[in-house]
């Protein structure tokens, strides 16, 4: 039995690989920002062009999310794995900081966090932009409460450690290391603030300081 000819596909194929224009829209919003990234820094980046930008990420905004969920996958998975197999709560947040000195320091990309300094002063119409990262934040913030007040029920901590102010307390020191490395902090520098933030660490006892 004869069959008719096969139909064309529709469209015509990417001539880019997706997943290597992802990666650098990722350093280029990483080094500037959202709403200082133009498209045209993007698509000389990323080596494509307009047409071909739109079609494969929708937009700008679509493209941005992307690059967030990129880094999350590459730079966080680290930090997830710590909260959940750290035998100790200390041992978890040890980790987290000497993990976010190499990282924010390291020379392969832009400098510091980009989850805290992707979406900084945005424009009014990029307030999705700037609640994805805000979200993101609030969601390393609450796992590392959970991960501090297990060590309470453990009996790791004193009773009446007050899980999220010590969460807080240790994300905002993340985030000063972000900032501190955008403006040049070496590894070195940043691991000796991890190491005087792990000092306010509560401890059962005298003797367990």
């Amino acid at each position: 039995m004869k069959t008719g000819p096969t139909p064309p596909s529709r469209g015509r194929p990417r001539a880019f690989d997706r997943d290597t224009a992802l990666d650098a829209a990722l350093q280029v919003f990483w080094r500037h920002g959202y709403d200082a990234t133009s498209l045209s820094e993007l698509t000389a980046a990323m080596k494509i062009s307009p047409p071909s930008l739109y079609a494969a990420f929708g937009s700008k905004k679509g493209l941005f999310l992307e690059a967030v969920d990129l880094y999350a996958r590459r730079y966080g998975e680290g930090a997830r794995r710590a909260l959940e197999d750290a035998p100790t709560a200390k041992a978890a947040v040890t980790h987290l900081l000497m993990q976010s000195a190499a990282i924010f320091s390291a020379p392969a990309h832009p400098f510091g966090c980009f989850i805290a300094l992707g979406a900084v002063n945005c424009a009014p119409g990029s307030a999705e932009v700037e609640a994805a990262l805000r979200e993101r934040r609030a969601a390393s913030g609450a796992a590392l409460r959970e991960r501090i007040a297990r060590g309470i029920e453990d009996g790791e901590l004193p009773p009446g450690t007050d899980a999220a102010a010590l969460a807080r307390f240790y994300g905002a020191v993340i985030q000063g290391m972000s900032v501190q490395a955008r403006d040049g902090a070496s590894r070195e520098a940043l691991e000796s603030v991890a190491r005087a933030a792990l000092l306010a660490w509560p401890a059962r006892s005298s003797e367990d300081r």
